[in-house]
């Protein structure tokens, strides 16, 4: 199987609230997306992983996603490890995306931190020959994705582009809502944390917003770019008209 694009979370529903928005309007414009989470979430304090399993599957299938890899990695133990490492490059190199959409740099979560580090070490060595893996006992060629971007979850940034979601963010927020175990519900008996406040969700449905009125559409979603981005012509930007 193959795919134009490769989105890594840390944990199942980091993907959906950072960039599924991004992610319904790639597959909307016709790309082949595919999701991957590094770790099955099992630290968080609600739910476990056989329950956020199943959500982000069904999560995946409501944004569109052609497939949803688990790399089960240990939550909390994302390390820069060679077998960490070549799980992703694996993964790379079956998938050969061109695009890959990992996590910002600096973050609030350890975990996203080090899957950023985790997915750019990857992206790099994915694309040396010398450096050989295999799957189903055969030997990959090696891939690079021509770029990676990295989305925002905690810690805001000065975007490098801004994607406009307004066709597909309630396509986001169905995906979201898909990882019930994590957000707002008064019978769970589960204790509460910050996602699972009922002012959560209205944050993002704000922060959408925020981002979305500085190009001047209803919702959008920032992404960062270590390199310059190009653009055909000036008349393909999205603006807020002065």
């Amino acid at each position: 199987m193959l795919a134009d694009v490769l989105a890594i979370g840390a944990h199942p529903d980091d993907i959906e609230l950072s960039c599924g928005g991004t992610i319904a309007k790639l597959v909307r414009d016709g790309y082949k997306v595919a999701l991957a989470d590094v770790t099955q979430g099992e630290l968080g304090t609600r739910g476990n992983k056989e329950i956020r399993l199943k959500e982000a599957a069904e999560a995946a299938k409501i944004l569109g996603a052609v497939t949803r890899r688990n790399l089960r990695i240990g939550d909390g133990q994302i390390e820069l490890s060679h077998g960490n490492r070549t799980k992703v490059i694996t993964l790379i190199r079956e998938l050969r995306p061109s695009i890959l959409i990992i996590p910002h740099a600096v973050e609030r979560h350890p975990d996203h931190v080090h899957t950023h580090q985790l997915c750019k070490e990857a992206w790099f060595y994915s694309g040396l020959r010398k450096i050989e893996t295999s799957l189903n006992g055969l030997k990959q060629k090696p891939h690079r994705p021509d770029n990676f971007f990295e989305f925002m979850q905690w810690y805001e940034f000065i975007p490098s582009f801004i994607v406009d979601i307004s066709r597909t963010f309630e396509i986001k927020m169905k995906a979201i809502k898909a990882h019930a175990s994590q957000f707002y519900n008064p019978k769970s008996k589960d204790p509460e944390t910050i996602l699972s406040r009922p002012e959560f969700l209205e944050r993002i449905v704000t922060d959408c917003e925020y981002y979305g009125k500085k190009i001047g559409v209803k919702y959008g979603e920032p992404f960062f770019c270590w390199t310059p981005i190009g653009v055909k012509s000036m008349f393909d930007l999205v603006l807020t008209k002065g």
